[in-house]
Order: structure tokens, then sequence, then C-alpha cells
């Protein structure tokens, strides 16, 4: 497997990642942002389904000192990745790298045992769409391994009452996603569509849900990745900085 060495929050953090994927885009970014704003802001143990090579374990870490993260990633090669990357920016002692199958979240970790979970899950479906040419990216695109009721349901096994879960998604698939959370106790709470352009249709959507939570969700105004004259927007460029501003509407 070919990496590369890339820096992420302008230089903050240096990540080891595979050159033909999965690699870290804009909606990674997006996904640790909306986390930073109801995260937990004093002690608290998070989690990331299918960590890859560990960029929002990493960027959560750095930003919170208080917490401890895990990542849990089924193919070892990005688990070996992540725990490199932890160790060489200096935090291997609060990210932790655990191999296994989220599938069988119920019997790697204990039920209730994390305050936070967040996930980038395959967008596509198996047998669907061209399929990628790399194998380790092949299961981060399509979904090969898991649905969206088994990571639903990994989340209300790991989440204690009240715990949230973070999750950004193909904005066509939002509804089966949105159902999928609430059938297995984890209600939508917050959903916020990210669009390219304005005027242009959202590309993903980035939600919020509360195990335990009663029905009934916000949505939010639009997030737009560039302004009309095709300039990024602040509010994008705030989500690459170390501190990382919410990335929720004002």
């Amino acid at each position: 497997m070919t990496v590369t060495r890339d820096d992420l929050l302008y230089g903050a953090l240096s990540l080891r990642q595979p050159a033909g994927g999965p690699r870290v885009n804009v909606d990674t970014i997006l996904l640790a942002a909306y986390v930073r704003n109801t995260f937990p802001r004093s002690g608290g143990r998070v989690m990331e389904l299918g960590c890859a090579s560990g960029a929002v374990s990493l960027i959560l870490a750095l930003r919170f000192p208080s917490v401890t993260v895990t990542g849990l990633e089924i193919q070892e090669d990005l688990a070996a990745l992540a725990e490199e990357n932890a160790l060489s920016n200096g935090l291997s002692g609060r990210v932790s790298v655990v191999r296994g199958d989220l599938r069988n979240s119920g019997t790697l970790f204990p039920a209730q045992s994390f305050d936070c979970v967040a996930m980038n899950p395959p967008y596509g479906e198996p047998g669907r769409g061209r399929p990628s040419a790399s194998s380790s990216d092949r299961p981060a695109r399509q979904g090969i391994w898991c649905s969206l009721s088994d990571l639903a349901g990994a989340g209300r096994h790991l989440l204690k009452h009240r715990g949230r879960m973070y999750v950004v998604f193909r904005a066509g698939r939002s509804a089966e996603l949105i159902s999928s959370l609430s059938e297995q106790g984890v209600e939508p709470k917050r959903v916020r569509f990210v669009h390219p352009l304005p005027g242009r249709k959202a590309s993903v959507v980035l939600v919020e849900a509360l195990r335990g939570g009663k029905p009934g969700m916000t949505v939010e105004p639009p997030l737009f990745i560039a302004d009309g004259s095709g300039k990024y927007t602040e509010e994008l460029l705030s989500a690459y900085t170390k501190e990382g501003l919410p990335c929720r509407s004002q």
C-alpha cells in the first residue's frame, strides 16, 4: 500500500494515509467540526466507528485535551496507520485503536460506555456504482461489510443514555439514515445539509442524534462550501483551523 504524509488543520496535525484511499476530504473535516459544538468539555469518552487512518479521532483529541478517543477499524493496515498517526502526533496516550468489526460492538465493548460516537459511513450501496480500484478504499465507499442498521445498532450499544452520535452521510440517502437511527432508539435531533454552492442541491448531510431522545428534529439552515463567486466560505475555512469553529448555523 502506497502511503502519503499530509498536513491537517493548517499543519497542527500530520497524517499518513493511503494514496489510493480512503483519504481525508471535506466531509471528514465537517464531521469533526460538527461534533465540536456539543462535545463534552471536561472528560468523556469518544468512539469513532470506522476510523481509517484516524483523522477524526486525532482532530477531536487535539481540540479536547481532557477526553479519550477510541477508533474502531476492521482493516489491519488502516488500523496500523491510525496507531502510527496517534503516536507521531503525540496523542497515543489518549487515542487508542481497536481492530474489529462494528457489528461485533456488543462483544468488543461494554454497553453504554461512550459519551459520543462519530462516524463517516460508506455512502454507496453494495452492487451499485463503480467499485473503487483500491482494496482498502472499496469497503469505505460501498458499504460491503455493514448496513445503516448495523451502524445505528452499534451506536445504540456504545452510547450512554443521552449520549450523542454524529454522522456525515450522502444527502440522497438521508431518509434511510434518519429512519435507521430512529428505529434503533438513537433519535435524530439536528440535521444540516451541505451544498457545494448556493442554488446547488445538497451533497452531504450532517446529523446529530441522541440515544434515548424524544422524536423531534431541527433542520438547520444550509452550510455552503463556497459562495456565489466560487470562494470558500468563512464557515468552511474555520472548520479547518486547529480550534474548529462549531459547524452550526448562527
